[in-house]
């Protein structure tokens, strides 16, 4: 799981919540100093066992050249309520979910970027939802379902939360890994509440979504190509779930750019925020220009 590096807000960031067709969604909101924004919003999507919280260290500088940025939970993550029904928690409910959340940051199109299981849902939204984003970044994400030690943990995961339960799991392994590597107390101390704040029916159904989803990337480059949608592959040069040997080859597929963040791992909004979020502005600026020719 993403581990952020502190937990304090930074100047302009706030916590609220976004209203939408399909419910509210508990969210960090980043406005530029001036409080008005002049440039199109932006939405960041977590990825599996994340939170808002996973990008902390990049709000401030995304929203300083003048545009709004959401960080949102996903239904059932941490602070953001769901229900015990597992059809909630598939590729297309939350990818439905997103679609309404591009809709609340209206009127005008929004900048899209999915981590990791994010970046599946987020695919769906694109592919089955309709959602139309001003310009669309998978950030350490792959093609199909997760690969290497990733996997290992998601079926470990179903296999033990029904037999044993969230608590357990937490004290016998995630707790005890976390000390491990150093992490301070007041860090763990969040990591604890936002790992038993989330529902295990949709820990359970993620888990599985993330150990079967297809490969739709030529699906995904031809609606792209039809919608003139600007895409942005982004991810650490040691990424540890999809490999990035994987997630070129992706990019290579998607006719899309590429940035690969130098001594980041499978979170580089976590481990290179400054470089992450400079190579996002640099993106948006692009696409934004290409929006108004």
């Amino acid at each position: 799981m993403s581990t952020p590096r502190f937990l304090s807000l930074p100047p302009g960031v706030r916590r609220t919540e976004i209203e939408t067709s399909r419910g509210a969604f508990a969210a960090l909101e980043a406005l530029p100093g001036s409080g008005v924004p002049e440039r199109c919003p932006a939405l960041l999507v977590p990825g599996f066992t994340g939170s808002k919280e996973d990008y902390l260290a990049v709000l401030q500088s995304l929203a300083r050249p003048g545009r709004r940025v959401v960080a949102i939970d996903m239904r059932g993550q941490y602070e953001s309520d769901g229900p015990e029904e597992e059809s909630a928690y598939t590729l297309g409910a939350l990818a439905a979910d997103i679609r309404a959340l591009l809709e609340a940051l209206g009127p005008e199109p929004a900048h899209l970027v999915g981590h990791s299981f994010g970046g599946l849902v987020t695919r769906e939204a694109i592919l089955d939802a309709g959602a139309r984003p001003l310009s669309y970044t998978l950030m350490s994400s792959g093609p199909s379902a997760i690969t290497g030690p990733r996997r290992r943990d998601a079926e470990a995961l179903i296999d033990a939360l029904p037999r044993v339960g969230i608590h357990r799991i937490w004290t016998e392994h995630m707790e005890p890994d976390a000390r491990a590597n150093g992490v301070p107390e007041e860090i763990i101390g969040f990591l604890r509440s936002r790992m038993l704040a989330t529902s295990v029916t949709s820990l359970l159904t993620m888990a599985r979504e993330i150990l079967n989803a297809p490969d739709r990337v030529d699906e995904l480059a031809k609606v792209c190509d039809e919608a003139d949608l600007p895409l942005l592959v982004l991810y650490g040069e040691n990424d540890n779930a999809w490999s990035p040997q994987i997630q070129a080859e992706m990019a290579e597929r998607l006719g899309a750019a590429k940035v690969v963040i130098p001594g980041a791992a499978h979170s580089p909004a976590v481990e290179a925020p400054e470089t992450t979020a400079g190579a996002l502005c640099d993106f948006w600026r692009a696409a934004e220009c290409r929006s108004a020719r």
